[in-house]
C-alpha cells in the first residue's frame, strides 16, 4: 500500500469538521420540531463517534439504546459501551435482544446469516420504537467506507434519520475520534457489526480498511481509473476490482425503493 494515499486520506481539519457535524445535528433538531437524538451504541468506533459528537452539544437531549444479543456479543462490547456512557453522562437503555431474537426463530427456517441481519433489523426496529415516543430523530453509524461498499443491512443498521459521519471513511473516523477522545481501545479494536459469533468486518470481507479506504478513494475523490489505482495505491487489481464490485452490487442499498412508473 501507499503510505501517503493513506496519510492523504488521514489529514483533515477534524475540529471543522466536528463544528459542521455539531451545528448540523443543531439545525436537524429544530428543523423537524424533536425533542431530540437516539443512537445505537455498541462499543464499537462509528457509534462511539456518535455519542462523543452528541455529548458535547446535546447531551441532555440524546439517549443511547445498548441492545447486545447475550448469544454472541462479547461481554467487553457492552463493557466498552458502559464506560462511554459513563464517561459521556448520556442517558441510555440496556436491553438484550436476545429473547426477541429466540421468539422470531421459533417461527422461522434456520438461516444463521439471514439471522445476523435479523437481530440488525431488531435493533432498528427498538430505535424507532423510542423515537416515536419520545420525538427523537434516529441516528445512524454508517461511515463513508461501509456505506460505499453496502456494508450495513438494509432496514437495519442502515435505517437512520441522519447519518452524521457518511461522509467520512473509516480511517478518518478514527482520526476524528482521537479528536473527541474517545477511549484508545475502542478506536484501536477491529470493527465489527456482531451479528453472529466471532463475527469481524475486515474479515468477512477478506480486504484491511486501509484498502478499502485507498481503493475508494481513489476512486472517488481522484477519479482514477482501474490502472491508475494500482499504480497509485500499490494494491493489487483483483482486490481493487472486488472493491469496485462491492460498489456496484450494493447500489439497491443506497436508493429510494425501486419502482416500474414515474409518479
Amino acid at each position: 500500500m501507499n503510505q501517503e494515499i493513506i496519510d492523504e486520506i488521514k489529514n483533515q481539519d477534524y475540529p471543522s469538521i466536528t463544528k459542521t457535524i455539531e451545528k448540523f445535528l443543531l439545525e436537524k433538531i429544530e428543523e423537524n420540531n424533536s425533542n431530540g437524538l437516539i443512537l445505537g451504541l455498541s462499543g464499537g468506533i462509528d457509534s462511539a463517534v456518535l455519542a462523543y459528537l452528541c455529548k458535547r452539544v446535546v447531551k441532555d437531549k440524546t439517549l443511547a439504546l445498548l441492545m447486545p444479543d447475550t448469544d454472541i456479543t462479547p461481554k467487553s462490547e457492552t463493557e466498552d459501551a458502559l464506560k462511554m456512557i459513563a464517561l459521556t453522562g448520556i442517558e441510555y437503555k440496556l436491553i438484550d435482544i436476545k429473547p426477541i431474537v429466540n421468539e422470531y426463530s421459533k417461527y422461522l427456517e434456520p438461516n444463521d446469516w439471514a439471522k445476523g441481519n435479523l437481530r440488525a433489523r431488531v435493533r432498528a426496529n427498538i430505535l424507532y420504537y423510542y423515537a416515536n415516543a419520545k420525538n427523537y430523530l434516529v441516528l445512524g453509524s454508517s461511515d463513508k467506507s461501509e456505506f460505499l461498499i453496502g456494508y450495513f443491512t438494509k432496514h437495519g443498521d442502515g435505517a437512520a434519520d441522519l447519518i452524521p459521519i457518511i461522509s467520512l471513511y473509516k480511517l478518518q473516523v478514527r482520526e476524528i475520534a482521537r479528536y473527541l477522545e474517545v477511549p484508545q481501545n475502542v478506536i484501536e479494536k477491529k470493527s465489527s457489526p456482531h451479528l453472529w459469533k466471532d463475527h469481524g468486518a475486515e474479515k468477512e470481507i477478506g480486504i484491511s480498511y486501509e484498502e478499502i479506504d485507498s481503493i475508494l478513494y481513489c476512486m472517488f475523490e481522484k477519479k482514477l481509473s482501474l490502472d491508475q489505482i494500482a499504480e497509485s495505491t500499490n494494491i493489487g487489481k483483483e482486490t481493487i476490482q472486488k472493491v469496485q464490485q462491492l460498489h456496484i452490487k450494493s447500489q439497491h442499498k443506497r436508493l429510494p425503493q425501486q419502482k416500474p412508473f414515474e409518479s
